[in-house]
Parts: C-alpha cells; structure tokens; sequence
C-alpha cells in the first residue's frame, strides 16, 4: 500500500498546535454530539478507549456511560496530557475483544490503511461493542482546496496542498467489510465564515489540520502563490466574507452480539 502520509510530519502538527493553543471547536461539537447520542442506547460500557484526544477532560465527560475510560493519541504533547505515550493508529496494540467502547474523533481521516486500521478496531472490541465517532469528509474545505488550484494554475505547477478525504457513501461498506454490523454514517457540514484565507489557514494550523501529505511543497507558499490564492479565496465570497465548509461524518457500528 503506497504511504501517502507522513506520519512525523503529522505529529508535528499537532504538537504545534498544543503548544499554541489548539483550537478545538471542531473537535468538541463532534464529541459533544457524540455525548448526545451515547445514552440513547440505555446501557453502561465497561471499557472504553478514546482515539485521538486533545483535551484530557474527554476521559472523565465519557464516564456518563463507561465505567473505566482510557485515552490515546498520536500527538506526543496531546498524549503526554494524558500521561501516555503518542501512538499511531495503524500500530495500536489493543488486545482483542479487550474494549466495549472505542471512540475516534479527528484522526483517521490522516492514516494511510484506514480499512486495516478499522478491522483492528473491530476485533478490539467484544461481542456487542461500539466503534463510534468523526472525521472529516471528501466535501471538506472547498473553497480553500479551489483557492489553491487556482494559485497553482497561475503559478503553471499545480501541486496538492489539501489531502485527500473519504466520501461519506464509502464510509458505512468500509465499516461492514471490517467486520462490524448496523454501520450509521451521518454528514454534519459545517459552514463557516471567514474573513481572510490567513484565518482559515490559522484556525486550521490551530487544529493541526494543514497538510501532512509525503508528496508536497517542500518550501512555504511564495508571496505571489499566496497573494493569488487570497485573492482567489476573497472572490468566492461576498460582503468580505467566504463561507468555508466543513464536512464531518460521524459513523458508528457494532461488533456482533453473541445468538441468543
């Protein structure tokens, strides 16, 4: 399988964005949505294991329905906050049929065998367990991803500078084809206005979502390439704003029941 992330890189990002202070607005609609929903099913989780946790608050706010909450994630600044060693998701050494739980939210759109990755999952979990969470999808970022064609285009060396993100229609067969059952794949698109391109490369920053493709510029943006990508992004909007998409799915699915 061809790597298409670099996984260091990818670290980085997020240690940058702990030490700036990440932004997490994203990150705590989907986990609060997630809270939502959780206590619909009218039972408590023995273990539970997060995947992906930049606020170590997370732990104790899922104890609504887990007796016993373990928290991971790829960051190495993140994990320390939760006195953890980073850890990549591909590499997860859970023993299986270990968790009742398992919840992801805004990592595994950035890992290079997302199938594999979720059969893992799915054998970590005991009969009747849940994988559920969020991540973001093939709509995302639009207007930045057009901005950035366009700067490229007149730079004459259009080059990928917003990675490549699954469609919501290939999540729930992914789900079902790692083992899991009653696969739910629902789109939250978040819209958003900014006011610059710099802040939404800043927010971005800030949630460490920039990119952390292998296969990438390997110097900053010139003036002239961001010059035209602002004047691009600007020209999709209108009143001196351009609403911005964010497309999360937030999926779920079951590891089979034992027969009655």
């Amino acid at each position: 399988m061809p790597l298409l992330f670099d996984h260091v890189l990818r670290a980085q990002r997020r240690d940058r964005a702990a030490r700036s202070g990440p932004a997490l607005f994203l990150h705590e609609r989907a986990f609060a949505d997630l809270l939502e929903r959780l206590p619909l099913f009218d039972r408590r989780f023995g273990r539970a294991l997060i995947i992906g946790c930049p606020d170590p608050a997370w732990r104790e706010r899922l104890k609504i329905v887990a007796d016993e909450v373990a928290a991971v994630d790829p960051g190495p600044l993140f994990a320390a906050a939760l006195d953890e060693d980073a850890v990549r998701e591909e590499q997860l050494g859970i023993a299986p049929g270990s968790v009742d739980l398992i919840v992801a939210i805004g990592t595994l759109d950035t890992i290079d065998d997302l199938p594999g990755t979720l059969r893992r999952l799915a054998l970590a979990l005991r009969a009747g367990g849940l994988l559920i969470g969020a991540m973001s999808g093939g709509d995302t970022l639009p207007r930045l991803r057009a901005a950035m064609l366009a700067a490229g285009k007149q730079a004459g060396a259009a080059q990928a500078h917003v990675h490549p993100r699954i469609e919501a229609a290939a999540l729930a067969p992914l789900l079902e084809q790692a083992g899991l059952v009653r696969p739910v794949v629902d789109v939250d698109r978040v819209r958003i206005a900014y006011g610059s391109f710099g802040r939404l490369v800043a927010d971005l920053r800030a949630m460490a979502a920039t990119n952390v493709l292998r296969v990438r510029p390997r110097t900053g943006l010139t003036r002239s390439f961001r010059a035209d990508a602002e004047s691009a992004f600007a020209a999709a909007g209108s009143a001196g704003k351009t609403l911005e998409t964010i497309e999360v799915l937030h999926f779920m699915a079951w590891q089979q029941a034992p027969a009655a």
